[in-house]
């Protein structure tokens, strides 16, 4: 997904959680088009996107209007994610390691490690964080090699804010929001770190905490 795109994405996604769209409000794409100076084309892509994700209904033939949305309702779906993923890190960790699962998690942690290095939040750091972080989830669901575990949290991803790939971050304080990746990084290394050592307690909880980094560090970083 382009950088453009995912930022939409990013940015829609917190308007709707900080309640800028109403409940009920109707999603025009020329006014937010224009609002975000971008073409229509980024901003239809991303009401495609959030109905995926449970935050946009459609209304009428093409037209959305925001879901109803309980901030008990997103915490319990970022619960279950939690424990869903962290069951499939544990899984994970309990038998070998594949050399193609360990390549890919080596990757992904040195493509972050690469992105944390730059020190710089912008348009390109939220699209390549939003890629390196939906790769780490998938490799370590892949992992688990349980295909009752990934059709759970297919249903659980279609819950508001519920997926890893439900990003939000807050152009407006580019500080706080860059030492959340920092510490989302860090919490990829431990996990991994966990699972290659065979700990696969330690890869549960660990896998558990890192899905509460988007609800509960917010007071601890500005």
């Amino acid at each position: 997904m382009s950088q453009v795109n995912q930022s939409v994405i990013s940015q829609l996604r917190r308007f709707i959680r900080d309640g800028a769209f109403q409940p009920g409000a109707k999603m025009q794409e020329l006014p937010i088009a224009e609002q975000f100076g971008v073409s229509r084309t980024p901003v239809r892509m991303a009401f495609r996107v959030l109905e995926q994700e449970g935050l946009l209904e459609r209304s009428g033939k093409k037209g959305f209007v925001v879901r109803s949305i309980s901030q008990e309702d997103v915490v319990c779906g970022i619960e279950i994610r939690g424990v869903l993923e962290g069951l499939a890190a544990r899984r994970m960790a309990e038998k070998p390691v594949t050399e193609q699962h360990r390549q890919q998690l080596n990757a992904c942690l040195q493509d972050s490690e690469v992105l944390v290095r730059k020190g710089d939040f912008t348009e390109a750091l939220i699209a390549d964080w939003s890629d390196i972080n939906q790769r780490f989830h998938s490799i370590i669901l892949d992992g688990a090699g349980s295909r009752a575990i990934a059709d759970a949290i297919a249903r659980n991803n279609h819950l508001p804010f519920a997926s890893a790939d439900s990003i939000i971050m807050d152009t407006q304080h580019p500080d706080a929001e860059f030492r959340k990746v920092e510490i989302a990084h860090l919490q990829h290394q431990l996990i991994v770190q966990a699972i290659y050592e065979g700990d696969s307690v330690r890869a549960e909880m660990l896998m558990r905490e890192h899905a509460y980094i988007g609800i509960k560090y917010g007071q601890f970083l500005g």
